[in-house]
C-alpha cells in the first residue's frame, strides 16, 4: 500500500468520505444563509450581526469554515498530486496551499469571534 504523508486522511476512502461530508456541510450552510437573506427583504446591518452575535450560528460558521479548509485542501492535494509530477514543486506548491488555507482559517476565527 502506498501512503503519502501530504494527503490529508489515511486512505483515499477517508480523503473522499471527509470530501462529501465538508460539501455537505457548506451546502446546507449555503442554503440556509441564502434563506435568511431571502426571507428577510428589508435585512440592516443590526439585524445581520445580531444573527453572527448567537453562539449557535457562530458555531455553525465556523464548522463551515473547517469544512471549507478540508475540503479546499482534499481537492487541490488532489489536483496538485495528479498534475504536477516534479516532487519539489509538487511539495513547495503544496506547502503555500496549506500556508494559504491555515491563514485563510485563522482570518476567518477571527473575524467570527472576535471584538
Amino acid at each position: 500500500m502506498v501512503t503519502n504523508i501530504t494527503s490529508f486522511g489515511r486512505s483515499g476512502l477517508s480523503d473522499w468520505l471527509m470530501q462529501r461530508v465538508s460539501a455537505v456541510i457548506l451546502a446546507v450552510y449555503t442554503v440556509f444563509i441564502v434563506a435568511y437573506l431571502l426571507l428577510n427583504p428589508n435585512l440592516d446591518y443590526y439585524a445581520w450581526s445580531g444573527l453572527f452575535e448567537q453562539t449557535w450560528m457562530r458555531i455553525f460558521s465556523l464548522l463551515a469554515f473547517v469544512s471549507i479548509a478540508a475540503h479546499a485542501w482534499i481537492g487541490l492535494w488532489t489536483v496538485t498530486t495528479d498534475y504536477l509530477k516534479s516532487t519539489r514543486l509538487r511539495v513547495g506548491v503544496q506547502t503555500l496551499i496549506i500556508l494559504a488555507i491555515f491563514v485563510y482559517l485563522v482570518w476567518g476565527i477571527q473575524i467570527l469571534w472576535g471584538a
